[in-house]
């Protein structure tokens, strides 16, 4: 299966999720691996952070957008993840 979402990809919800109401935006921070299949790791503009499968990309979020500066953002854990937010990384998508 091909992903359809790449680091920094900005997208919106389809769906009220993880205390965002549909609409609300979120930018792709990692691409990972399960056996074969890839997902796609979100953070969204009220902090947080959920993966998704390829099947869960295509039924709950729309891709809208690109940011080219989150292009290299290097995942390392969930806690410089929540720093990294907390420090405004992500604001470029979120202002």
């Amino acid at each position: 299966m091909r992903r359809t979402l790449n680091i920094g990809n900005i997208v919106k919800l389809k769906i009220d999720l993880l205390g965002n109401p549909e609409g609300s935006l979120g930018v792709v921070y990692e691409i990972y691996h399960l056996t074969d299949t890839p997902g796609a790791s979100v953070i969204f503009e009220n902090g947080e952070y959920d993966g998704f499968s390829l099947e869960e990309q295509l039924c709950y979020l729309e891709r809208v957008g690109h940011e080219k500066s989150l292009e290299t953002y290097q995942f390392l854990n969930v806690m410089k993840l929540s720093n990294d937010f907390e420090a405004g990384i992500f604001d470029v998508v979120f202002e």
